[in-house]
C-alpha cells in the first residue's frame, strides 16, 4: 500500500497525459489550424493578453509534467502566437515547471531507488556517478532520448534538485530558442500560402536556420561517440606499444 501511495502522483500524471493526448487538443495547435484561425487567435490574445499567456504556460507545464509526445507542437504554437522572443520566454517557464513536477513525482515514487534499475538508467549510472554536473548538463544539451525520459532517469539517479533545475532550464531553453523560431517563421510562411503546407516552406530562411541547428544538436551524440571511440583506441594503442 505504501508503494502504491508513493507512485500515485506519477500515475496521476500519466493518466492526465493520456487524457490530454486522447482529447485531440494538441491537434488544434497544428500550424495549419493556427493559420486558419489566426485572426480569431490574435483577437483573443489582444482581448486577454495575460490570460492567454498564462494558459499557454499552463498547457505546456501540464504536457511536460506528463511526458507525453508532441509537446513540440505546443512550443511551435507559442512561437506562432507570441513570436520567437516571447514564445521562448513563456515556453522556458512552462518547460521548467513541468519537468520539475515530473522530477519530484518520479523521485517520490522511486524512493531511494532500486538495486536493479532499468537498463537505460543503468547505462547512465556510471557516467553520472563519475561526473554528475557535466554529465547532467550533457544529458540536457544533447538529445540522446526524449526530455521526459531523461527527467525520470535523473530522478532515479537522485540528481540534486539544484543541478536538475539549472541543467533543465539551460539545456531546455537552448532547444526552445530554435523551436519557437521555427514556429514564428512557419506562421509567417503559412500565412503567405493561405495556410497550405508546402515543402518549399522548409527552405525559408527563418525556418531553415533553426531546423539546421536542431539537426546539429541531434548529430552531437554520434560525434561524441566517435570521438570517444577514437580516444579509447588511441589509448589502447599507446598502452600496447609500451
Amino acid at each position: 500500500m505504501s508503494r502504491l501511495r508513493a507512485a500515485l502522483p506519477l500515475l496521476l500524471l500519466a493518466l492526465a497525459g493520456i487524457v490530454l493526448f486522447a482529447s485531440g487538443a494538441l491537434d488544434q495547435l497544428h500550424p495549419e489550424q493556427l493559420v486558419r484561425h489566426q485572426a480569431q487567435l490574435q483577437a483573443q490574445i489582444a482581448d486577454s493578453p495575460w490570460l492567454s499567456r498564462i494558459a499557454f504556460i499552463g498547457l505546456l507545464t501540464l504536457a511536460m509534467s506528463t511526458g507525453i509526445p508532441g509537446t513540440v507542437v505546443i512550443i511551435l504554437a507559442g512561437g506562432f502566437a507570441f513570436g520567437a522572443l516571447e514564445g521562448t520566454l513563456y515556453a522556458s517557464i512552462g518547460l521548467t515547471l513541468g519537468t520539475l513536477i515530473l522530477f519530484l513525482a518520479s523521485r517520490y515514487a522511486f524512493g531511494t531507488g532500486s538495486k536493479h534499475p532499468p537498463a537505460f538508467v543503468n547505462r547512465l549510472h556510471h557516467g553520472f556517478e563519475r561526473h554528475p554536473v557535466s554529465y547532467t548538463l550533457f544529458l540536457r544539451f544533447v538529445p540522446i532520448a526524449p526530455f521526459g525520459l531523461i527527467t525520470v532517469c535523473l530522478a532515479w539517479l537522485r540528481c540534486p534538485l539544484w543541478l536538475f533545475l539549472g541543467a533543465s532550464w539551460l539545456g531546455g531553453t537552448v532547444a526552445l530558442i530554435f523551436e519557437t523560431s521555427i514556429g514564428a517563421g512557419l506562421g509567417d510562411a503559412l500565412a503567405r500560402t493561405s495556410g497550405h503546407f508546402e515543402a518549399s516552406l522548409l527552405m525559408q530562411r527563418q525556418i531553415l536556420l533553426p531546423l539546421g541547428a536542431i539537426g546539429l544538436l541531434a548529430l552531437l551524440p554520434l560525434l561524441i561517440e566517435r570521438m570517444t571511440r577514437k580516444r579509447r583506441l588511441g589509448g589502447s594503442r599507446d598502452s600496447d606499444s609500451k
